[in-house]
């Protein structure tokens, strides 16, 4: 069953395109959290950053800061820049095709909170706990 991103894909559905190649879609997000908020696609279907190749990471994540410096430049008013990608229902995928949220950021926006939280858990973590993480997290990248 094609999900929406595949439908805007195959121009089934409108959207306000902002880039277009043979592997990658970026358009306006319909909700614009702040304005110029882009979503960056990749056109061949993958569900989230698990089902990455070399070849789509590669193509996503070279065009990330190309467009967003494009994005900020549309705008003097954008001081900053949220990119950001939920990856499986647990982490709040809604449209499960991979998609990274590109949200422009303005001083003064009020939504800093929002959109960069400061969750501090240092106090349940002591040296050993963090070296065991590091050492899993290691051992699955050998």
């Amino acid at each position: 069953m094609a999900d929406i991103f595949d439908k805007i894909i195959a121009g089934e559905i409108p959207s306000y395109k902002v880039y277009e190649d043979d592997d990658l879609l970026a358009f306006l997000d319909i909700s614009q959290v702040t304005p110029g908020h882009t979503l960056l696609i990749p056109k061949k279907h993958v569900d989230d950053i698990f089902a990455y190749d070399d070849d789509i990471a590669q193509k996503v994540l070279l065009k990330l800061p190309v467009l967003a410096r494009a994005i900020k430049a549309a705008d003097k008013t954008i001081t900053g820049i949220n990119i950001s990608s939920n990856n499986g229902p647990s982490a709040g995928q809604t449209v499960i095709h991979s998609h990274w949220h590109l949200i422009p950021r303005r001083d003064g926006d009020g939504l800093n909170d929002a959109l960069a939280p400061t969750i501090d858990n240092s106090d349940q973590y002591d040296e050993s706990r963090y070296e065991e993480l590091a050492q899993n997290i290691k051992k699955e990248l050998e």
